[in-house]
């Protein structure tokens, strides 16, 4: 009985104690205190960054979400981070209040690994979740590029999935400097290396024409020399017709 009572009046203290706690130590982000200063910070874990602590700025002073001057308890940290995640360039934002009257926000920028130029006139990135995203000003990143008769369907889909591949098997996505699609959807690559294209045909065998190509160039052009083809074609099953160079 005895016991019972000790272990609800310690239940009691401890509550008395976080409730004082959290009313004289905790700050008082929501009272009357006023944004004095914000914090912006750009997260790229692979790759250069390309966005700035200048854009995220302008932003937010287009959507009037600026909490700069503001009383902290008007600034809604929910309403910073959707109106910076409807930039396509932005995969999350985070925003949270601090103990001495700042904001701070971290935004995670998108990571492309493929750069289209369609024959529709189209000129944007897919990032490495299969989303489009635009080509961001003066920024360039090193990865495969596509072009031909592109839809972003077939950008998000199949050509997602073989740059995916690509991307984990370092020395095929080495070797593959650009990606053509013609209008009937045959693939055509250009290495890296030799002076010769290979017609890879429907993105849907790749893995099977990949494999290939990689015997191919193992048993025959390592010892032919690199530039004697001018078209090696993997379309048909089990062959690999080339055509010489004339």
């Amino acid at each position: 009985m005895w016991k019972e009572i000790l272990q609800i009046i310690t239940a009691l203290l401890l509550l008395i104690y976080l409730g004082f706690a959290v009313a004289f130590i905790n700050p008082k982000a929501d009272t009357d205190n006023v944004c004095t200063q914000m914090q912006i910070e750009v997260i790229n874990n692979r790759s250069a960054s390309y966005l700035t602590e200048a854009q995220v700025l302008s932003w937010m002073n287009q959507a009037g979400v600026n909490p700069t001057g503001k009383k902290m308890s008007s600034i809604r940290v929910e309403a910073i981070e959707k109106a910076l995640k409807k930039s396509k360039l932005v995969k999350k934002a985070e925003t949270y209040k601090t103990i001495d009257g700042s904001i701070k926000i971290k935004i995670y920028q998108r990571f492309p690994i493929l750069r289209v130029i369609s024959s529709q006139g189209r000129n944007y990135y897919v990032d490495d979740e299969g989303k489009i995203m635009p080509v961001p000003f003066q920024f360039a990143a090193y990865v495969p590029l596509a072009t031909g008769n592109i839809s972003e369907a077939y950008a998000q889909k199949q050509l997602y999935d073989f740059v995916v591949f690509l991307h984990k098997h370092p020395s095929w996505n080495e070797d593959i400097e650009q990606i053509h699609v013609l209008p009937n959807l045959d693939v055509e690559l250009i290495p890296n290396k030799g002076n010769h294209i290979i017609l890879l045909g429907k993105l849907e065998q790749f893995k099977e024409n990949l494999d290939k190509l990689e015997l191919f160039y193992h048993k025959v052009l390592n010892k032919t020399g690199w530039n004697r083809y001018s078209v090696i074609n993997l379309k048909y099953k089990n062959q690999v017709v080339c055509t010489k160079r004339e």
